[in-house]
């Protein structure tokens, strides 16, 4: 492993190593200093808008959206303390499985994954029949289902020829490698697809209904037809129907007006939150309500149009182009693509307490995905070898991290 430099061309980053070593997962660790992003001629990455406090409609939000832990500290503190696999092909989706061990999707192969914690050795559980990889489309978001324990259902995100839609497979371990996942179970179909903005990203929520963040394929007129599926946040029960609570009631479209959503979790307090891709200006990070309208393709960024939300955080699309993210430590962590970055965005309640940090800047390439392990560890998978990034050896590589 190797700490880097990075320069930019295009929507691409193309790296230059310099000598240096990560230590197994387990071993001695590496610390990586964190710095303030620079300033953003007409807004500040973080500054916070008015009025973002969860609605009462929320599943298990705060209407006030006061902080109901200790606020974290305005400076924070990311160190890489292992390595946990490398040499992964197109990684996108990543769900831990109880023991530590972890399932991941590779988005141009279609198949899935189970790396061991303790060697990080890779083995193929299964392939998903039916997904059509292509452009930004392929095999996406995975999540468990809340009853795993029981079930041993894993849902998958993935474009077909005709649509992208959400299945679930059960997970048998007992037969052979290779041939460990049942039939799918097609839950949800019929979210547009595209060659970009696929969106992909699926989670259960605290109240264990299915979430799931679309894109708006590039057809930009999606994001408002609130009768389309395409540049919305869905809600659904395990079984793909419409859950009562949502805005309307035979509808699983919980939030619109977004581009391109591939990233959601929950902070403490129940609040969803979600960051999307900006076109060529501002990347965003919203705190969702819902029935609420983000704007797009009216606005993006801090518009301040009547009837649409503002974001609470927005960044230059070259520092940032937001992937997963994740809540620990009263913060959230954002994974940049083209920014190469990893974001922390601090936060009292709704509300930004400074201005977001960036750690790892260019050190590891392209970032795709980042998961909360419980306290103060997160994973961080990198996008590489996903065709926008230049790999070099041992490319993608899945990381653990220490974090304040």
């Amino acid at each position: 492993m190797r700490f880097v430099h990075v320069e930019r061309g295009g929507r691409g980053v193309r790296r230059r190593g310099v000598a240096a070593a990560v230590a197994l997962a387990g071993c001695g660790a590496l610390l990586a200093a964190g710095c303030s992003p620079a300033g953003v001629d007409g807004a500040r990455p973080g500054g916070s808008p008015p009025g973002t406090a969860a609605g009462p409609g929320s599943p298990g939000t705060s209407s006030s959206g006061a902080p109901s832990a200790p606020v974290p500290p305005a400076r924070g503190a990311v160190t890489v303390a292992g390595e946990i696999a490398k040499g992964l092909e197109s990684p996108w989706g990543v769900a831990p499985l109880p023991g530590g061990d972890l399932l991941v999707a590779s988005r141009d192969k279609g198949s899935i994954s189970r790396v061991a914690a303790g060697s990080g050795t890779a083995t193929r559980i299964g392939s998903v029949p039916g997904v059509s990889p292509g452009g930004e489309g392929g095999l996406l978001g995975l999540a468990l289902s809340p009853d795993f324990a029981s079930d041993r259902m894993v849902y998958a995100y993935f474009t077909t020829e005709g649509d992208n839609r959400i299945a679930r497979m059960r997970y048998d371990e007992r037969r052979p490698a290779g041939q460990q996942l049942g039939a799918p179970d097609t839950v949800f179909r019929g979210i547009p697809k595209g060659l970009i903005h696929n969106g992909g990203r699926i989670a259960f929520g605290p109240d264990k209904m299915l979430y799931a963040g679309t894109g708006e394929t590039g057809d930009t007129g999606l994001a408002q037809d609130r009768k389309s599926l395409g540049g919305k946040i869905l809600r659904m029960t395990p079984d793909g129907d419409p859950v009562h609570g949502n805005p309307e009631a035979d509808s699983v479209v919980y939030s619109y007006g977004h581009r391109n959503v591939q990233g959601l979790a929950w902070d403490g307090d129940k609040r969803l939150w979600a960051a999307e891709f900006g076109q060529n200006t501002w990347d965003e990070l919203n705190l969702i309500e819902p029935g609420a309208n983000y704007g797009w393709p009216e606005a993006e960024g801090k518009a301040g149009r009547p009837g649409m939300r503002d974001p609470v955080a927005v960044w230059k699309t070259d520092e940032a182009s937001p992937s997963g993210i994740a809540w620990a430590q009263g913060s959230v962590w954002m994974a940049g693509l083209k920014g190469s970055r990893l974001w922390r965005i601090p936060l009292s309640g709704t509300a930004p307490v400074a201005e977001p940090e960036a750690f790892l800047e260019g050190r590891y390439g392209r970032l795709r995905s980042v998961v909360a392990l419980g306290g103060d560890r997160l994973l961080l998978v990198t996008s590489e070898t996903d065709g926008r990034g230049s790999p070099e050896a041992g490319d993608d590589r899945i990381l653990t991290l220490t974090v304040r």
